[in-house]
């Protein structure tokens, strides 16, 4: 009797752990529009558990209560969920201005590396040649998506160290919202940045201002998004 009571017990707390664990649903937007973000990265930082956003915004993770999710795209500013319910959420990614950027290429907090947190999705992301599964499993795929995610937000921080806007500040006549509006219309692509030196750049950034200066006024502006709050 004693045994079947132990038994009894044990199957009670292993359902008790597996239903601790639920998975979360819901769909990414950018802050102000009804435009759904695919490839944003959610990670659990207690369980590490993690996923990208589809090509509909739609995303699930699998997480517990009292859990902190975090939600990361190049160009926005990330966004945290304290896991309370599991209701299907509705988040809101604010663009990041450059005034952001810069601030978070300076800063002396350890960065996030996806080399050191998660290596296993470099180890699935490779497809071996005597492997069909590794070609078209599920996980293979959702790696693979993951290592793409990563190489591009880290050329994206490449461009944010050198088009910054000191720099760019220091070459053209422009300050505050023109700035950004200058720099958004005109930032390099990373291949750009890696094939060029300084004086290269600063012919780049002549250049693109007398493009800028042809524009007609209300083609200088970056359309201005609403400013509704994030909603969870």
């Amino acid at each position: 009797m004693k045994k079947l009571y132990l038994l009894i017990a044990s199957v009670f707390c292993l359902a008790v752990s597996v239903n601790a664990q639920t998975t979360l649903k819901g769909t990414v937007y950018e802050n102000g529009s009804n435009t759904r973000l695919a490839d944003v990265f959610i990670r659990d930082k207690n369980n590490k558990q993690y996923t990208l956003s589809d090509k509909q915004g739609n995303f699930q993770i699998k997480t517990e209560s009292g859990h902190l999710l975090i939600f990361d795209s190049p160009g926005f500013v990330s966004d945290t969920l304290y896991v309370v319910d599991f209701t299907p959420k509705k988040i809101n990614l604010v663009v990041k201005t450059i005034a952001l950027r810069e601030v978070n290429v300076s800063s002396t907090r350890q960065m996030f590396d996806p080399h050191k947190e998660y290596p296993d999705v470099y180890t699935k992301s490779k497809v071996y040649v005597f492997s069909p599964s590794s070609w078209f499993s599920k996980e293979g795929k959702d790696a693979r998506r993951l290592k793409k995610y990563f190489v591009r937000e880290e050329q994206e921080r490449r461009i944010d160290a050198v088009f910054t806007r000191t720099y760019v500040g220091s070459i053209v006549p422009l300050k505050g919202r023109d700035l950004e509006n200058f720099m958004m219309l005109y930032r390099p692509n990373y291949a750009f940045v890696t094939n060029n030196d300084g004086p290269s750049m600063s012919v780049y950034i002549n250049d693109s201002y007398k493009k800028y200066q042809a524009l007609p006024p209300e083609k200088r502006a970056l359309p201005k998004l609403s400013d509704t709050s994030s909603v969870k």
